[in-house]
């Protein structure tokens, strides 16, 4: 007889607590061993929780909606072996017997308002947040959100039980906090809740966001945003309005690096990855943060003290059919070139396919964004707090650089030249250092033998 075990939530770095927000199986179906069985969400990032082996789900232990933590039991799976890959005839019989489940319909638009069709197409008839006051069964529920708009609403001051969700299931999305807060939806009032000088008070200052009928002057589409776009853009919104960023712009001279990399692109290649200019500019980052560790810190809580690390984890943008991911290269300086090029063809590999785990995308020091193989001149990237400082690189291109004295006795040379955007938070980073950084970042990367050091 086939053994029965209990699937149960495994190893998801340091996230407690994280929602269910899809089944992919359920009692009678057949797994295989890495098969997802469950997707979970968190601030961060999703992740499908796979199959540890094959066998039949024979109980559910979760639903969508549910906050599991490591440990929490998933499932009942009957394992089996090549024998077992075909149900026994009873259940086989129940199954044949029982009616395939429509699929679920889109629940409809809470109070969308009286419109039309031939007013505006079905794409683009989703009513805005509305906001109401809570009865008292209503304040003891608790408003359906992820942690990342719940955080997004703590930060702007805002009562998720003030806000109608727009989402599935009445589900708050980023953009239904946003439009609350803005006071978009006509005769919606401001949230009593928001605290005197609080972000969400300057918002409603400003005018109200336009409401425009695309449909009018065209024909449109709507497509809802990634589920990494939408996690992503509540850190991003927050990062922008509360650190003063500034953006220094400078050049590095990389033509004996590139050379370099080529002559060597050969013994990796056989090795099975690339050689790519960003395992130098890891390696060249991590010499500048240990000349000016300031780069290398963070502000704590109350924002009046540094915490300089001594350890340098270097995140890296990937960019995926879903959004951009950063997951972290750990203990850059420990690592030389080529072990750094092998990770990073791993971990970009990892990221494209979705199967980064939390743990992978947490406890960068340093960030670096780079465009170089699409194109660009220069770009004004955004800090990842609780980092300050994030490097962004664009296309090399080759240009006339004078060498030599001042005098009559330089001349121009062609040289490749590596455009370099380094924003900062200016609480932490003035401009006189960031200068100071930049150039020595490139009088490194300009000379290979400190690169490799």
């Amino acid at each position: 007889m086939a053994a029965t075990k209990e699937v149960l939530v495994p190893d998801i770095g340091d996230f407690k607590e994280v929602e269910v927000i899809e089944v992919l199986v359920k009692p009678g179906d057949r797994v295989e061993k890495e098969g997802s069985l469950v997707t979970l969400e968190s601030d961060k990032a999703t992740m499908e929780i796979p199959s540890p082996a094959a066998g039949i789900v024979r109980e559910l232990r979760v639903k969508v909606g549910d906050k599991v933590s490591e440990g929490k039991p998933i499932l009942l799976l009957e394992e089996s072996g090549e024998s077992a890959a075909v149900p026994a005839p009873a259940a086989a019989a129940a199954a044949a017997r029982a009616p395939e489940p429509a699929p679920a319909a889109p629940p409809a638009p809470a109070e969308a308002p009286a419109l039309a069709p031939a007013e505006v197409p079905p794409l683009v008839q989703r009513a805005g947040p509305v906001p109401y006051e809570p009865t008292p069964e209503a304040a003891a529920f608790k408003p359906h959100a992820s942690p990342s708009v719940r955080k997004f609403a703590r930060e702007l001051g805002v009562d998720l039980s003030r806000v109608k969700g727009s989402g599935p299931k009445d589900r708050i999305l980023l953009e239904d906090v946003q439009a609350f807060v803005k006071g978009v939806v006509r005769g919606a009032a401001a949230p009593a809740a928001a605290p005197a000088g609080a972000a969400g008070g300057l918002a409603l200052a400003l005018p109200e966001w336009p409401q425009v009928d695309f449909a009018k002057y065209g024909p449109v589409e709507a497509k809802p945003l990634s589920r990494i776009k939408r996690l992503s853009g509540a850190n991003l919104h927050r990062n922008w309005v509360m650190i003063p960023h500034v953006t220094q712009f400078d050049e590095a001279d990389i033509t004996d690096l590139e050379a370099f990399r080529k002559a060597n692109s050969g013994d990796t290649e056989k090795l099975g990855f690339k050689l790519t200019m960003l395992a130098f500019l890891i390696k060249a980052c991590v010499n500048a943060l240990r000349q000016y560790p300031e780069f290398n810190a963070s502000l704590d809580k109350t924002g009046e003290n540094l915490v300089f690390k001594r350890y340098y984890h270097i995140g890296v943008a990937v960019d995926t059919p879903e959004g951009l991911v950063v997951p972290v290269i750990r203990d850059a300086d420990r690592k030389g070139v080529f072990d750094l090029a092998r990770e990073l063809a791993e971990v970009s590999k990892l990221a494209r396919e979705r199967k980064l785990k939390p743990g992978d995308m947490q406890g960068g020091t340093f960030s670096i964004s780079s465009l170089g193989g699409i194109g660009g001149s220069a770009f004004t990237p955004i800090i990842n707090a609780p980092e300050v400082a994030i490097l962004g690189v664009s296309r090399s291109a080759m240009r006339p650089v004078w060498v030599g004295d001042k005098g009559e006795d330089g001349q121009f040379v062609p040289r490749l030249m590596l455009p370099l955007s380094l924003s900062y938070d200016h609480r932490v980073i003035d401009g006189a250092l960031a200068a100071r950084f930049t150039t020595y970042l490139a009088s490194v990367l300009s000379d290979i033998r400190r690169t490799l050091l």
